[in-house]
């Protein structure tokens, strides 16, 4: 058993199928067969998530694209994804969870979002299928299930990066921290910030907002007021975006410190053409694989499917890649087990290594992965792009 660690629908699946369905964008769910193993994905394409889903789907389904097949003891399977939608919510998770479980699927890519990916995992535990977590970043999606695993660095390592960041970029003494209240991504993020930038001897302020909240104002003018350098708001990209948008309105003049979730090219969008400064933690920036790059860019410019899932423009989100190197991790777990059996598969994944567009992926005993380093990016506010401002690891190296 793995250490428990105590640590703090319709319009957009018609998107989804149509890339799934389409010639560059895999197999379609279609009935079981004896020369097809099922992948299950268990992502949100609907709800304040679905942005950053349908990007983390885009990367799994541009890679089933490039690599179709896998063989197993000699035989050549067709590799299937099938869709499951999680609805961005922890109450539906555990649904479209026993969905995957109903369709016979070898073993699962997802989730982003860390909520419903605990939300769901107890589902898979049960049934004794394998997860593989793409950005899930909570601490607790593995903690105590042995059946899940995950691609991506955790929360308490993000927080440790942009902690030190602030510190070192902004001098940064004071920070103001505001995420959803409930939600359990947004307070560990919080919880993990205040704890490095507290032992380097600053202030941290941590208000939360209710859910389907979208005012901000009295929160942003509080960080003004209370003189923070910094903010720190590890929200969803649907109030991500509001945030930006009534900030530039407000003309804040604090630094903006977002994690993962931040870097969405919707968020992007809602700084251009302002003065916002807002950095953030990712896995990923364009550049880091030109093979990569170039691929998944003449993708998504020949798939109107996939266009409208990256949302109107081939701007590479990390999360795609994670997606992506995703897609090929399970495919070496595939053959490692050397049996499309899901028990099999399970048991070969901790072994698993592949060096992947986002780096070199292993996992630890626990069945995280083995992640020592983020990329810090900044919004460039001129010209609506993302622009590299670091690479960095944990402790501020």
């Amino acid at each position: 058993m793995k250490k428990i660690i105590a640590l703090l629908m319709a319009g957009a699946m018609t998107v989804l199928t149509a890339c799934a369905a389409a010639p560059a964008g895999g197999a379609a769910a279609s009935g079981s067969s004896s020369d097809t193993i099922r992948i299950g994905v268990f992502e949100p394409s609907t709800g304040d998530s679905a942005s950053g889903g349908k990007k983390e789907i885009l990367g799994m389904q541009y890679a089933n694209s490039e690599t179709p097949t896998v063989e197993v003891g000699g035989k050549t399977y067709n590799v299937e994804l099938v869709m499951a939608d999680n609805g961005s919510s922890a109450d539906k998770a555990p649904s479209a969870a026993s969905e995957l479980v109903g369709k016979d699927v070898a073993l699962v890519l997802g989730s982003y979002g860390s909520g419903v990916s605990m939300a769901g995992g107890p589902k898979f535990e049960e049934a004794g299928l394998a997860a593989i977590g793409v950005t899930c970043t909570n601490p607790n999606v593995t903690a105590g299930n042995d059946y899940y695993f995950r691609i991506c660095f955790l929360d308490n390592f993000q927080a440790d990066v942009l902690a030190n960041f602030a510190i070192d970029k902004f001098s940064a003494k004071k920070a103001y921290c505001l995420g959803e209240n409930g939600n359990e991504y947004d307070q560990g993020l919080c919880v993990f910030f205040k704890q490095v930038f507290e032992a380097a001897g600053g202030e941290v302020i941590t208000d939360s907002f209710p859910t389907n909240n979208s005012d901000f104002t009295s929160y942003l003018n509080k960080a003004k007021s209370e003189g923070a350098d910094v903010i720190f708001t590890p929200v969803s990209i649907a109030y991500a975006k509001q945030i930006m948008e009534q900030a530039a309105s407000l003309d804040i003049g604090i630094p903006f410190l977002g994690s993962d979730t931040l870097d969405d090219n919707m968020v992007l969008e809602a700084t251009q053409g302002t003065n916002l400064q807002l950095f953030v933690s990712t896995f990923y920036q364009e550049g880091g694989s030109e093979k990569f790059d170039k691929g998944i860019k003449d993708y998504i410019n020949s798939n109107s499917a996939a266009m409208t899932a990256n949302g109107g423009n081939d701007t590479i989100a990390a999360v795609t890649a994670m997606g992506y190197d995703a897609y090929y991790v399970a495919l070496e777990a595939i053959k490692a087990a050397g049996s499309p059996d899901k028990a099999a598969i399970k048991a070969a994944i901790p072994g698993v290594k592949w060096d992947g567009v986002s780096g070199s992926i292993a996992f630890d005993e626990i069945g995280d992965a083995v992640r020592d380093t983020a990329y810090i990016k900044t919004a460039d506010t001129a010209s609506g792009t993302w622009a590299l401002e670091k690479v960095q690891t944990g402790s501020g190296k």
